[in-house]
């Protein structure tokens, strides 16, 4: 059975739907992998068997009965440490939250529930889910795939690590600034961001909740596309017959090729090339007016964050990661007059970029400026820590500030995504695009 691991969600869908693949097998196999792994604890929080294996049992009589709820009923996912499990612990990753226990499932794990998903457990993110790298000296640090001495990429850290270690089929993470497509990057896997606002925040820890939005990481842009329909309880677009002949692609050179370094850069131009060989016109643009949200982007997310956390923070700032507890103190003083003038220049740029963007299918750019950093110097050098925690999040915030669902694809140059940013709303075409882009990128 241990071939199952390796299988992306769509796949193991086809083989529940054709009788090959039992759930109830198929949970306890993931199950098995997770509780045997070396760095099972550094990845789950904590494993749902009892939850997993009722929810199996009950999609393979449905399978049985030919009564399936849907392409992914009985396919095991792992969630991120912040969606509220009824029953289950949900810690953010932080000891503020230790032992908080809800009652109910957050209203996207009610929709994936409702549709047959397996929830395998809860995995581990950076605390209060906001960094970029990964780190958490508070509960645990989530491996990269690619470099054992290197963080996995967050704040979905956990959730990425479940995938690329093959102890889950795919994964469901959050992404504020970048925390589904960092992670999915660094650990070479599809990763989704969807718009803010289309999936419900309702039992999600919240971040900065103007910019906090539920999307998912998996192996496979089809597995992507299904599981945005069982968040939200629709159908999943048609990604069949995708083809990028005569698709428009702008690469925007705007800031997010500033400081780019090597191997980056390597998948970033091969990916290009394959995009051009496969019939796609790329375009460089300038958006000078991106320049101000994204100057005034730790006005905006410190902001909204201290306001949400800071009377739980200033409780208990001892019991935090000080690099963290920093970060949400650095919008204690913002005056009410300056943060509305932020949300005035975002909103101009928005349409200074719909308009530069317009004849385009999607933006394209490195889905992140580096590699992921080496954990031993997180532990101990705090410069290096805010630097490339900076650099990690550019390019990714790009679509947090714009409004924008972005995608990331492998390139198949290992810890280097490239990124594809769509319109508002506009994840069905960016699903498609990226369909094609992946059969091209292979």
């Amino acid at each position: 059975m241990t071939d199952l691991l390796s299988r992306g969600a769509a796949e193991l869908g086809r083989g529940i739907a054709a009788g090959e693949v039992d759930p109830l097998a198929l949970a306890e196999t993931c199950l098995d992998a997770a509780s045997a792994h070396p760095l099972r604890d550094r990845i789950y929080a904590r494993l749902t068997p009892e939850r997993a294996r009722a929810e199996a049992e009950a999609a393979a009589e449905r399978a049985k009965r030919g009564q399936r709820r849907g392409p992914l009923d009985g396919v095991p996912v792992s969630w991120k440490d912040l969606f509220d499990t009824a029953g289950t612990a949900t810690e953010a990753g932080s000891a503020l939250l230790k032992g908080r226990v809800p009652s109910r499932d957050a209203a996207v794990l009610q929709s994936a529930t409702a549709l047959g998903l397996v929830c395998l457990g809860k995995t581990h993110l950076s605390e209060l889910a906001f960094s970029g790298l990964g780190y958490n000296p508070v509960t645990a640090t989530p491996p990269c795939v690619n470099d054992a001495g290197a963080v996995s990429g967050g704040s979905s850290s956990g959730a990425a690590a479940s995938v690329a270690f093959g102890l889950a089929p795919a994964a469901i993470g959050s992404d504020t600034g970048g925390s589904v497509r960092v992670p999915a990057a660094w650990n070479d896997l599809v990763g989704l961001k969807t718009t803010a606002g289309r999936l419900s925040l309702e039992g999600v820890v919240p971040l900065a909740a103007r910019f906090d939005t539920v999307g998912p990481l998996a192996r496979r842009v089809e597995d992507a596309a299904l599981l945005l329909a069982a968040l939200e309880g629709t159908r999943a677009p048609d990604l069949r017959g995708a083809r990028l002949d005569g698709a428009r692609l702008a690469e925007i050179r705007t800031i997010a090729f500033d400081d780019l370094r090597d191997a980056p850069e390597e998948g970033y131009t091969r990916a290009r090339a394959r995009l051009e060989a496969a019939g796609a016109e790329v375009v460089p643009i300038e958006v000078p007016a991106l320049e101000g949200p994204m100057g005034d982007s730790a006005l905006l997310y410190t902001s909204e964050a201290y306001a949400a956390w800071r009377e739980v923070i200033e409780a208990n700032p001892d019991a935090m990661f000080p690099e963290i507890l920093a970060r949400f103190r650095g919008g204690a003083e913002t005056r009410a007059a300056d943060y509305l003038a932020a949300w005035e220049r975002m909103m101009a740029a928005r349409r200074a970029w719909a308009e530069a963007t317009a004849g385009f299918d999607a933006v394209i750019c490195p889905t992140v400026a580096i590699a992921p950093p080496q954990l031993d110097r997180l532990e101990t050098e705090s410069a290096y820590y805010r630097t490339e925690n900076l650099l990690t999040l550019r390019n990714t915030r790009i679509g947090n500030l714009m409004g924008l669902p972005g995608l990331t694809l492998p390139t198949g140059v290992p810890s280097a995504g490239i990124q594809f940013l769509g319109r508002p709303m506009g994840e069905a075409a960016l699903l498609r695009l990226g369909a094609a882009a992946e059969a091209a990128l292979a």
